[in-house]
């Protein structure tokens, strides 16, 4: 990369954290009234509707091939993780599932040697390692701070980091031909149709405007969700994506824990010593399967 390229790149990468580190506050807030069935849906539709005239006109640029692999990647990139997370969100604190999609890297990493023949090195490999441990450590860890059974809900937030671990792959290799804000909008305009008849059609969402009072803050928690964490966020990554490597911009999740932290510490979460030890693991995992040779 020229040093341009790379001031643009560090610079989507430190705004997609940002962002998206904010997101798991957001779905804190919605769940408050919304199941996460609804809070997913929500979240989809809205971003759909946010980018369809951009969808529009980019679906002119576009050739029969490219619609199953843009509705492939909607699905794995956006449609499926937002329901996971929504889920595992509902037991267990918004700043555990930031720290937990610190592991995106080393599945994009491991997806992309396995998959896509890309080399890595045995540091690398020491990096996964960690990184595992320090899931598993978070996975023990209970709100309680006690060190006894396994959170399976930290699974439904694993799979997700393999989803988005395939999905960078994917757009990198697969979809290099079509630019970063056709790949999203398309995506969108694809899955948007499922999230909306999920949404009218399977839930109730509709009847708690009238019976919680709280409903419009989190519906506008969701909607805020939908728009910045999904839409520009997601168009911001998949341009980081077509500018980088993917492992580079998988990176985005090293600033990301320290935003969810941040966040739910100030709406009142607890951190125990379980839960940092795991964080540092991970961290340093990741650290480790992004290092370069010196």
């Amino acid at each position: 990369m020229s040093e341009s390229t790379k001031g643009t790149a560090v610079f989507l990468l430190i705004a997609c954290s940002l962002i998206w580190g904010t997101s798991f506050i957001l779905i804190k807030q919605g769940l408050k009234v919304f199941d996460p069935d609804e809070v997913g849906a929500m979240r989809v539709s809205a971003a759909a509707l946010f980018l369809l005239p951009a969808a529009l006109i980019k679906l002119r640029e576009l050739k029969s091939r490219h619609f199953p692999k843009l509705l492939l990647s909607g699905l794995m990139g956006i449609f499926i993780p937002a329901f996971l997370f929504s889920v595992a969100q509902t037991r267990m604190d918004s700043s555990i599932a930031g720290i937990l999609n610190t592991l995106t890297p080393i599945f994009t990493m491991l997806i992309g040697a396995v998959l896509f023949k890309q080399r890595f090195r045995v540091i690398a490999v020491v990096g996964i390692v960690l990184g595992f441990a320090g899931t598993f450590m978070l996975m023990l860890s209970r709100s309680e701070g006690k060190i006894e059974g396994i959170n399976l809900y930290a699974l439904l937030i694993v799979i997700a980091c393999v989803l988005y671990g395939s999905n960078l792959n994917f757009i990198k290799f697969k979809i290099a031909d079509v630019g970063s804000l056709a790949i999203t909008s398309v995506s969108l305009l694809l899955i948007g149709p499922l999230a909306l008849t999920y949404l009218f059609v399977f839930t109730d969402f509709t009847d708690k405007f009238s019976t919680h009072e709280g409903a419009w803050p989190a519906f506008g928690y969701i909607v805020l969700l939908g728009m910045m964490s999904t839409a520009i966020a997601t168009f911001l990554f998949n341009r980081l994506v077509k500018i980088s490597t993917p492992l580079f911009a998988s990176s985005v999740t090293y600033v990301m824990p320290i935003v969810a932290v941040m966040w739910g510490v100030l709406d009142g979460e607890r951190l125990y010593m379980g839960h940092y030890i795991g964080m540092v693991a991970i961290i340093g995992g990741v650290y480790l399967a992004n290092r370069k040779k010196s």
